[in-house]
């Protein structure tokens, strides 16, 4: 019998479990992939396709996490060659709205940021050595 645990979440607090469900969430990767499988169950292949630049290892740990978490299932098919798909869960699926806002924020605003980085990035010159050019 498993006994539940009632956690009161504190961000703030160091040894607040939450920060690993924040570390979690906030991945780049889970982003994508917990959009991607908003549309349905897919396989390995479809999601690494999707995803692009993500390599199989870290594809892997990353399902492996989410599955771990409750996010994602792993459904395994009874066929030959074996199939196996991943879905979101009910708990995944109530990530989805965040994510999709966080992806689309950060699609809204890139070319901002791009620039700000880019500025910040330039040498920086002060009043007084421009006396000296």
């Amino acid at each position: 019998m498993s006994v539940k645990v009632r956690w009161e979440g504190d961000a703030f607090d160091p040894e607040c479990p939450t920060r690993v469900v924040l570390d979690r969430v906030g991945d780049k990767w889970t982003v994508l992939i917990v959009d991607i499988l908003d549309s349905g169950p897919k396989r390995f292949n479809e999601i690494r396709l999707a995803i692009g630049g993500i390599t199989p290892k870290v594809l892997t740990s990353t399902l492996r996490s989410l599955v771990a978490d409750g996010l994602v299932v792993r459904e395994v098919f009874a066929e030959v060659p074996p199939r196996v798909e991943y879905s979101l869960t009910g708990l995944g699926r109530s990530l989805q709205d965040p994510v999709a806002a966080l992806r689309e924020w950060a699609e809204a605003n890139v070319a901002e940021i791009v620039e700000n980085r880019d500025r910040h990035d330039e040498p920086q010159v002060s009043e007084g050595m421009r006396a000296f050019r």
